[in-house]
């Protein structure tokens, strides 16, 4: 078969098949309903629930071990707790990652350095429990299951 006879069979392909699969575009994000932009092929994100979110996670190195966290407990590597800037001390959070599905649950007792564009610092037990101790970083999805209980004075 010459080279011209194929491209034309490839064009015939894309142009009379349905859509394939790897055409498609996830159009869950979008909420298909909403026409208040007047035109119906202009698509509006969905809202974000706010008890979960997505993003890099790394884990903390040893240089930190028995220093206090900004919660005022003192920083250890093999405790269930993390870093993180969106939530509030105390904040109980399922950490899942995303490449292989392992999650864990922890709670945050400490702040991330301010220009720091990750969601969550994890403890060497965490990390090696979501399989990324190896690594250093990893996607996750990051779940709140419970808020801090604040004093009453």
């Amino acid at each position: 078969m010459s080279k011209l006879m194929l491209n034309m069979i490839v064009l015939l392909l894309f142009v009379f098949l349905p859509k394939a699969s790897f055409c498609q575009t996830d159009t869950s994000v979008f909420n298909m309903n909403d026409t208040s932009s007047g035109s119906p092929f202009f698509l509006k994100p969905k809202k974000q629930n706010k008890n979960v979110f997505f993003g890099v996670a790394s884990y903390y190195g040893d240089k930190f071990e028995g220093r206090k966290t900004a919660s005022g407990q003192v920083f250890s590597q093999q405790k269930w707790t993390a870093a993180c800037n969106r939530l509030p001390l105390g904040t109980r959070i399922k950490v899942t990652n995303i490449r292989n599905g392992k999650s864990v649950e922890v709670i945050v007792n400490d702040r991330l350095h301010p220009k720091m564009k990750r969601v969550v610092d994890l403890t060497k037990i965490a990390a090696k429990k979501l399989g990324f101790l190896d690594h250093g970083l990893t996607k996750v999805k990051v779940e709140v299951i419970g808020v801090a209980k604040t004093k009453k004075k």
